[in-house]
């Protein structure tokens, strides 16, 4: 099953190309009630709706470092720190943004804006300090993540090896479409990868090498405690930006449009717009001075 948040925030699941109304307030709430959800009566086309981030958690854990081959490629680049499995932090959950919405490009803070194509697992009970044998009872879907990263910012946090600015700037937090539930998705670790920029491929890898398992992932930062409807992302594959040789002519710019992709999830789209045209109100205020 598909579960969507669409139009005004309204809450549905996608069944043979309609989009059936769920009588509840949001998508936290769906899972708080554990999914004992009734229809409203009314659908509507998926293709007559505008999707909206499916989700917004209370707690967005923000992992990396989770496949191997990230961390080689990050040796051409000298980084100050190995990016290896175990790093965590907070994502800022106000800088969600869902399928369709604009990466606004904050020119005055970085020239290195990047993209990074991650599965991330949608968290469906309240649960801690349970193994990775228990984690699968905990999984209640998975959605794309897009990590925007701003790697001139994140380079100088790396210093002393600890980031986050870099990845939580407003819009940065590209998640979607939908949060498709496990019964469509069967084994995580068996699905295919890609992310491209203007349809040409930039990423292309596999879950299957990770690293670690979704499961020991999950299990692994339960000692914090989850919510129903928390976000864990698993990290990213090779063939970001900011690694590459060529780093400088593969940057995010303006009129980009990012297409991230997971087989069996969907396909979570972007476009890059300038922070002229994402903020016009700020632009005018400026030129009335």
């Amino acid at each position: 099953m598909k579960l969507v948040t669409y139009d005004d925030g309204r809450v549905g699941e996608v069944v043979d190309g309609q989009v059936w109304e769920l009588d509840v307030p949001d998508m936290r709430r769906y899972f708080e009630l554990g999914a004992e959800v009734q229809r409203t009566g009314r659908s509507t086309p998926l293709d007559g709706v505008a999707l909206r981030p499916p989700i917004v958690p209370k707690k967005f854990f923000h992992t990396s470092g989770n496949f191997r081959e990230h961390h080689e490629e990050s040796k051409n680049v000298n980084w100050s720190h190995p990016v290896l499995p175990w790093i965590v932090f907070f994502q800022n959950i106000d800088a969600i943004i869902g399928p369709e919405d604009a990466i606004v490009y904050p020119e005055g803070m970085t020239n290195e804006l990047d993209y990074e194509l991650e599965l991330a697992v949608v968290i469906g009970k309240a649960g801690k300090f349970f193994s990775p044998e228990q984690a699968e009872e905990y999984i209640a879907g998975y959605l794309i993540f897009n990590d925007i990263t701003a790697r001139d910012i994140q380079r100088e946090e790396m210093k002393s090896g600890v980031f986050c600015l870099s990845k939580s700037i407003d819009t940065f937090c590209p998640i979607g479409p939908w949060i498709v539930t496990p019964d469509e998705i069967g084994d995580p670790h068996s699905l295919s990868m890609e992310l491209r920029v203007n349809g040409e491929r930039r990423q292309s890898s596999h879950m299957s090498r990770m690293s670690v398992t979704v499961p020991e992932l999950i299990s692994h930062y339960s000692a914090m405690g989850y919510s129903p409807g928390d976000i864990i992302s698993t990290g990213t594959v090779s063939g970001v930006a900011g690694f590459s040789d060529d780093a400088a002519a593969l940057y995010l710019k303006p009129g980009d449009v990012i297409e991230a992709e997971i087989e069996r999830v969907g396909v979570l789209r972007n476009r890059v717009i300038s922070w002229a045209e994402g903020h016009p109100e700020l632009v005018s205020a400026v030129a009335a001075a």
